[in-house]
């Protein structure tokens, strides 16, 4: 804990949208650090070590695709040389995307943080495909569009989650509005989707059996622990960034889902 803020790191031009490339093999070693708005997907196929990812380790076991969010503090610990593809998506990518369904399979990917896989030609050939099409000087949008969407299907095939049409709308967006601003709160997300809170709750447990505040809660709490671990900022200092009312009123939500006060958590984690 040695900055009072989470470095923030940029591997993409802010004038791009959307960036795939051969996984950079001088990158075994990173610190931990978020990203500048913008989600990863890292695919391996040779490697070994530890992606950390907020307060969980994964071990690298190729072929494995790991998903990072903008909000989520990651950093790499690989033994061995690794082989892999990097995917790095900014939303105005998804703003500006002609093909509705790739928005609607990103958002199922992005509820895992890593999806374990089978040797697959077809998977290892769609990430060839897109690398080798982002090096044209004008690349074409219907291969670019085209590959992605095969490979977002291709990889959600492993996974349980199904592709939905109409559905998607509330309870893409209120996840989506999650990542940007975090408030224990269901009211005001409510607001912000132009629904009622009754509606939203009843919206978030027929797609994720889970209710609006519990999902809520599940977010903070995740950010509450990003913060204790990597940064310097003291109890007011997170409670305060987080609009919670006081210290005592953030300890006890904090306590009554980990079982623990804040600076407990703090002082376990670095023992460990």
């Amino acid at each position: 804990m040695q900055t009072t803020d989470i470095r923030i790191k940029d591997k993409i031009p802010a004038s791009d949208f959307l960036k795939i490339e051969v996984f950079d093999v001088n990158k075994r070693y990173t610190k931990p650090h978020r990203h500048n708005k913008y989600l990863e997907l890292v695919y391996f196929t040779e490697g070994s070590g530890f992606h950390y990812l907020d307060t969980t380790p994964f071990k690298i076991q190729p072929p494995v695709a790991f998903l990072i969010h903008q909000n989520q503090v990651h950093h790499w610990h690989i033994n061995t040389i690794p082989k892999g593809y990097v995917i790095i998506i900014k939303e105005r990518f998804l703003e500006t995307v002609l093909d509705a369904s790739i928005p609607l399979l990103l958002s199922k990917l992005s509820s895992f943080d890593a999806i374990s896989l089978p040797q697959n030609p077809i998977i290892d050939a769609l990430f060839q495909v897109l690398c080798l099409e982002m090096k044209n000087q004008a690349p074409e949008n219907d291969v670019i569009e085209g590959g992605l969407k095969a490979l977002f299907s291709k990889l959600l095939s492993y996974t349980n989650q199904h592709v939905k049409t109409a559905a998607d709308g509330i309870e893409t967006k209120f996840i989506q509005l999650l990542s940007e601003t975090l408030r224990n709160n269901v009211g005001y997300y409510a607001e912000a989707l132009n629904t009622s809170a009754q509606n939203l709750n009843n919206i978030c447990q027929k797609a994720y059996q889970k209710s609006a505040s519990d999902i809520i809660a599940e977010h903070l709490i995740k950010e509450i622990k990003r913060q204790l671990l990597y940064t310097s900022k003291n109890i007011s200092d997170i409670a305060y960034s987080l609009e919670f009312k006081d210290t005592s009123n953030f300890t006890k939500f904090f306590k009554r889902h980990t079982s623990l006060t804040p600076l407990q958590f703090r002082k376990q984690e670095v023992l460990v």
